[in-house]
């Protein structure tokens, strides 16, 4: 799996390329200081490292959105000195957040889970998704909670069924439903990893511990 890096400083590029190089099924495909760079030089790129901060000035959220329509996954590196910044990407589809700072076994722990397609939440990002006051909330019923908090845990359909005690269809009734209306309010849930957030967005999962 291809990671590519999108940073201005050329000591993050050699640090980053060499966490790459101890965490197994990963390769580091190259680094560059703009996200259009780097897609021409690497459109196929698998995991994108990109920096919150960047020297042309460009947006982070335009940036996070630009790699995901090139079917990147994205984590965030920050130096963690701008939590506007921090709140801002909490708000896309971004799977991890990790700081410069981290510990060599953290940033490698999280880029597996972000290579593997799984959300990653540091103390930044899960506070910013957490007390982000401008979300609509979903008016879902009580067993559409209960649908989404399983679900969004990742149990099966048929666990989910027998738990509730109705059958697979009407379970996924229910998380037709739930998109619907994550959807109407512009939350659109497309997949798990979505109904996750939205979960923990809404408060319907506790935040795991960082």
């Amino acid at each position: 799996m291809k990671v590519a890096l999108i940073d201005d400083h050329e000591i993050v590029a050699v640090a980053v390329q060499s966490v790459v190089a101890q965490t197994d099924g990963l390769e580091f495909a190259g680094s560059a200081g703009t996200v259009a760079e780097l897609l021409a030089a690497h459109p196929d790129v698998d995991v994108a490292v990109l920096d919150l901060r960047l020297a042309d000035g460009s947006s982070p959220v335009a940036n996070v959105e630009q790699l995901i329509a090139a079917g990147a996954r994205v984590l965030v590196l920050t130096s963690g000195d701008n939590p506007y910044l921090i709140r801002s990407v909490a708000k896309t589809p971004i799977l991890g957040l990790v700081r410069k700072s981290a510990p060599m076994p953290v940033i490698v722990d999280t880029l597996r889970r972000v290579a593997a397609d799984e959300m990653d939440l540091s103390t930044e990002l899960a506070s910013a998704m957490s007390t982000d006051r401008d979300l609509n909330a979903a008016r879902l019923s009580a067993q559409e909670q209960r649908v989404l908090t399983l679900f969004a845990r990742g149990v099966k359909a048929q666990s989910v069924a027998y738990d509730l005690g109705i059958t697979v269809h009407t379970v996924d009734d229910y998380v037709r439903r739930i998109r619907a209306k994550y959807a109407q309010i512009g939350r659109p849930a497309y997949d798990k990893v979505d109904l996750y957030r939205r979960a923990l967005e809404d408060g319907f999962l506790p935040l795991p511990p960082v």
